[in-house]
């Protein structure tokens, strides 16, 4: 379903209704582990469970809402034969309640629609109930009715469950295979693949191929979780657990690789249909604010990208701010959660560049390359045509919202392709829009707030057009900061280069000299701003007496700050980076 619309307190009322979870040692979002997830409210990993009820073997898998985590949807779908689809009864139908849909079809799997928070005195049941009927073309009998969080209709939807998902088939007679959707490290067991079974069954101290990545491993351990790991013997066909492989190496194990018996022949182990591989959107360079904890960094990215496999990183320096990496992600949220976890969990002080998206640039010669960060951007004279990605926007809107939604896509560059009337109150806008103004300017963000929360979006990326684009640099103190740089739209380059010396004016902390922060295109200056000098009052000593003392002091005062201003250095604070960051 859509972002906050109850997926992760339905899993909490599935845990308690099957008894996984004793009643005294029941907490809100069980399954939402990590910090990050409790402070922001949200789901960011999808998380498999195992319960047990009436006889019955049940694997459910809680997954993320936003639409920066869609893959993480996109791999559990893969990995099991049904999925519930729960829509907000005050908020109805949104963006990623079709999207998601969208890819619960594609994989065949039966889906069972849930109308969530009806005990809500804002919620309009009955007339959900109608859409969603209409959504997925069924009686509005069909539709189950729930409260999450006091626990109604629960039973009779896990009882529907039940009746309508099939089991997985029994593949038990052929050869080992399993699919890895997800993985962690583990510091004694090596990668930890969590896996579905889909031929034959798997034991312990095994030895296991992986078929894509050609690696070796063996079975240290294996299990299931419910939702503490739970040591077994053997996994079987059509079912989903963890296996600790004992390999060292976070690389050698990939999201979407068959793994298999090493025993085997080459012929017996095909490689199972897999995962598109994801595409990041938005890139920026993260470095440690010490250089000494660059390979600190690089272990904190390789491990993280073991359970988030749209995540990308590649090694790149640049001068004042030593060795670090340029990596790509599916949004600007996904980057805020890298960054984020990589402060948390790795004890990391980071600097981190301005968001940016992929450029394609076509050299006089007709050779193509891309351009992922402002330091790549090439002299004109090797720029013969620049394109970037468009995509086809949706924004899902109360009618209520609708001038301001319309006033914020009229804000950006966009093209309008239709309008469709989901429901009474509710409008669906879809338009053309290039990826730079949905990731540069916290497009996301600016919605949820117009709407009080009500509207929703969803992008989907479609073409490279043509654009005419510049680089432009920040410089501090008449240097270059490479951090800041960005790549503009030539029209925009104004605006935007006025928008980054005010931005950097209000979040720099004050020196005892004044700094000049200007934004520059090529060698031409575009804006400028001055961060005024700390103020220190020298005369205050001073009672009575000539004047001539007083300007004495003044003019020595006036002397020392041109000399720091001439020697002096900058120290960018991270916090200064963050903020730029944010947009």
């Amino acid at each position: 379903s859509h972002i906050d619309h109850g997926k992760s307190t339905l899993a909490d009322r599935f845990l308690e209704v099957t008894g996984t979870i004793p009643k005294e040692k029941m907490r809100e979002q069980f399954l939402d582990a990590m910090d990050l997830e409790r402070e922001k409210g949200i789901t960011i990993k999808m998380k498999p469970v195992r319960m047990q009820y009436r006889g019955c073997i049940l694997n459910l898998i809680d997954t993320p809402g936003h639409v920066d985590f869609n893959y993480e949807v996109s791999r559990s779908l893969a990995a099991v034969e049904g999925a519930i689809l729960l829509v907000d009864a005050s908020k109805g139908i949104q963006a990623q309640t079709i999207s998601n849909l969208d890819l619960a079809r594609k994989q065949n799997l039966v889906i069972i629609p849930a109308i969530n928070k009806i005990d809500l005195p804002q919620s309009k049941v009955e007339e959900t109930k109608l859409d969603l009927a209409n959504l997925l073309g069924i009686n509005p009998d069909e539709v189950f009715l729930i409260s999450a969080k006091i626990g109604t209709g629960v039973s009779n939807l896990l009882e529907a469950a039940i009746k309508k998902i099939p089991p997985p088939k029994d593949n038990s007679d052929k050869p080992f295979r399993a699919l890895i959707f997800d993985s962690e490290y583990d510091t004694y067991k090596g990668v930890v693949a969590f896996i579905r079974v889909i031929d034959g069954m798997i034991k312990l101290n095994e030895k296991v191929y992986l078929v894509q990545a050609k690696a070796e491993g063996d079975v240290k351990e294996i299990g299931y979780r419910n939702p503490k790991s739970s040591p077994v013997s053997e996994l079987k066909t059509g079912e989903i657990g963890y296996l600790a492989t004992g390999i060292k190496e976070p690389g050698k194990v990939r999201v979407g690789d068959t793994i298999t018996l090493k025993s085997l022949s080459q012929a017996e182990t095909m490689s199972l249909a897999g995962y598109k591989e994801p595409k990041p959107m938005v890139f920026l360079s993260i470095y440690p604010e010490d250089s000494d904890e660059f390979d600190l960094l690089k272990d904190g990215l390789e491990k993280l990208k073991l359970n988030d496999a749209a995540l990308t990183f590649n090694p790149e320096s640049k001068e004042g701010l030593g060795r670090g990496f340029q990596c790509g992600f599916l949004g600007l949220l996904h980057a805020e959660i890298i960054s984020e976890r990589l402060k948390r969990e790795f004890g990391l002080d980071l600097i981190l560049s301005i968001p940016s998206v992929v450029y394609k640039i076509i050299a006089p010669d007709n050779k193509e390359f891309f351009v992922y960060s402002p330091s790549e951007w090439p002299d004109n004279t090797r720029i013969k045509e620049s394109q970037e990605l468009w995509a086809n926007l949706q924004v899902l809107t109360p009618v209520a919202y609708l001038g301001q939604a319309l006033e914020l896509l009229e804000s950006i560059e966009s093209r309008q392709l239709k309008t469709n009337y989901l429901g009474i109150e509710k409008i669906e806008l879809v338009y053309e829009v290039p990826l730079r103004e949905i990731i540069s300017k916290n497009f996301y963000d600016k919605l949820k707030s117009l709407s009080k929360g009500f509207a929703s979006m969803n992008y989907d990326v479609t073409d490279w057009r043509k654009g005419n684009f510049v680089k432009l640099d920040i410089l501090i103190l008449g240097r270059k900061e490479e951090a800041l740089s960005k790549i503009v739209s030539e029209n925009d380059a104004l605006k935007e280069g006025k928008k980054i010396v005010e931005k950097l004016r209000d979040s720099l902390p004050s020196q005892l000299f004044s700094v000049p922060l200007q934004a520059a295109i090529g060698g031409k200056i575009v804006a400028r701003e001055t961060l005024k000098a700390l103020r220190r009052d020298v005369i205050a000593p001073l009672y009575g007496g000539d004047y001539s003392r007083k300007r004495k002091l003044l003019e020595k005062q006036k002397k020392g700050k041109k000399k720091l201003k001439d020697r002096g250095k900058m120290h960018i604070p991270p916090q200064v980076f963050l903020e730029m960051f944010k947009g």
